[in-house]
C-alpha cells in the first residue's frame, strides 16, 4: 500500500472544516429521513411528540450523524491523505488534528444520545447510540477494510435514522418503522457501488475491498442490478401496510422504474473498466447522483403525506 505516514502541512482551521469533519451532506440525508420517520409515527399511531422536543430529538440525531462523522475521518486519516478525492478534508490538509476530531466526536456522542433520552425515551437513545457505534466501529474500524461486503452489512448504520425518529415518538419500533430501515438498506450498495465504478483506482490505492477492487466492473455492475431488483418491491411494500399512500405510491413506482433504466444501462456499460468511454463514466454518476434524489423523493413523499394529511391508502383506502 502507498505510504500514508506522510506528516501534512498545518494551516489554520476554520469553522468550515469542524462542520465538514461532521459529513454534512450525509447528515442532511439521515436528518431527513429521521424527521420523516417521525412523521410517519404520527401520523400512523396518532401519537405526537411536543413540538420542542421533537426539535431537540432531530438536533439529537444530527449531532450523532455528525459525531459518527468525526469518529470516521480520524480513523480513516491515513488513507484519506492518500486518496485524491479526500485529501483535502480537514485532517489530511493538516487543519485539524486527529486526536482533537476524535474527542469532537466522542463528546458529541454522548451530547446526542443524552438529548434524546431526555427529549423522548431509552429506546430511541439506545438506537442512536447503536447506529454511532455501528458506523464508527462495526463499518469504519472493521467492515470497511476487511470484506467486500463492507458497504453491505455496514449500510445498517445509515438506515436507523427513521427507526429512530419512530421510536422517539411511539417508545417502540413495529415493521413500519423496519420497513423503512430496508428501504435504507437496500438502496445503499446501488448507490454506493456507482460511486466506487469511478472511484475504484483511489480505493485499490489504500487496499479498502471495495467490490470493483475485488471482483472487479462487471461484477459490480451486475450486483447493481441485482440490488435494484431487491429493493424496488421493498420501497413498494409501505403500500402493502397502509404507511404508504398514493402519493407514496407513484413517487416509488416511477422513481424505482427510472432506477431500474439506470442499473439496466449500468449493466450493458463498461462503468469502471479500464479505458470505459466518458459516457459509460458519466452514466455511472449519474446514476449515483439519481439515486440520492431516488431516496430523497420517496422518504419526502413519507414525509408530505404523514405531516400534511395527505396521506390516502392505496390498500384498505
Amino acid at each position: 500500500m502507498t505510504d500514508t505516514h506522510a506528516t501534512p502541512i498545518k494551516r489554520p482551521a476554520t469553522a468550515a472544516d469542524y462542520v465538514n469533519l461532521m459529513k454534512p451532506r450525509i447528515m442532511m440525508l439521515v436528518v431527513f429521513t429521521a424527521v420523516a420517520g417521525l412523521a410517519a409515527a404520527s401520523g400512523m399511531t396518532g401519537v405526537t411528540m411536543h413540538p420542542a422536543m421533537a426539535a431537540i430529538a432531530v438536533l439529537a440525531v444530527a449531532l450523532g450523524s455528525g459525531a459518527a462523522g468525526a469518529i470516521n475521518m480520524w480513523y480513516d486519516a491515513d488513507i484519506d491523505a492518500v486518496m485524491s478525492r479526500t485529501s483535502t478534508r480537514p485532517i489530511p490538509s493538516g487543519a485539524v488534528p486527529k486526536e482533537e476530531a476524535l474527542a469532537m466526536g466522542l463528546i458529541m456522542s454522548g451530547v446526542s444520545v443524552m438529548l434524546m433520552w431526555l427529549a423522548s425515551n431509552w429506546l430511541a437513545a439506545g438506537l442512536l447510540a447503536f447506529s454511532i457505534f455501528y458506523y464508527g466501529v462495526i463499518y469504519t474500524m472493521w467492515l470497511k477494510r476487511a470484506t467486500p461486503q463492507n458497504i453491505v452489512i455496514g449500510g445498517g448504520a445509515g438506515a436507523f435514522p427513521p427507526v429512530i425518529g419512530w421510536a422517539a415518538v411511539t417508545g417502540n419500533t413495529p415493521l413500519d418503522a423496519w420497513i423503512l430501515f430496508a428501504i435504507i438498506f437496500f438502496w445503499t450498495p446501488p448507490h454506493f457501488w456507482a460511486l466506487s465504478l469511478l472511484a475504484h483506482k483511489e480505493y485499490a490505492k489504500v487496499s479498502v475491498p471495495m467490490l470493483p477492487v475485488t471482483h472487479g466492473a462487471k461484477a459490480t455492475r451486475l450486483q447493481i442490478l441485482i440490488y435494484t431488483l431487491v429493493l424496488i418491491p421493498v420501497s413498494l411494500s409501505p403500500l402493502a401496510t397502509g404507511l404508504g399512500g398514493w402519493i407514496y405510491g407513484v413517487t416509488a413506482g416511477v422513481g424505482g422504474l427510472v432506477f431500474l433504466v439506470c442499473a439496466l444501462a449500468i449493466l450493458r456499460s463498461k462503468a469502471g473498466d479500464e479505458g470505459a468511454p466518458g459516457a459509460d463514466m458519466k452514466l455511472a454518476r449519474n446514476t449515483f447522483l439519481f439515486s440520492i434524489l431516488y431516496l430523497f423523493a420517496l422518504f419526502g413523499a413519507v414525509l408530505v403525506e404523514h405531516a400534511a394529511g395527505l396521506h390516502f391508502p392505496v390498500i384498505g383506502g
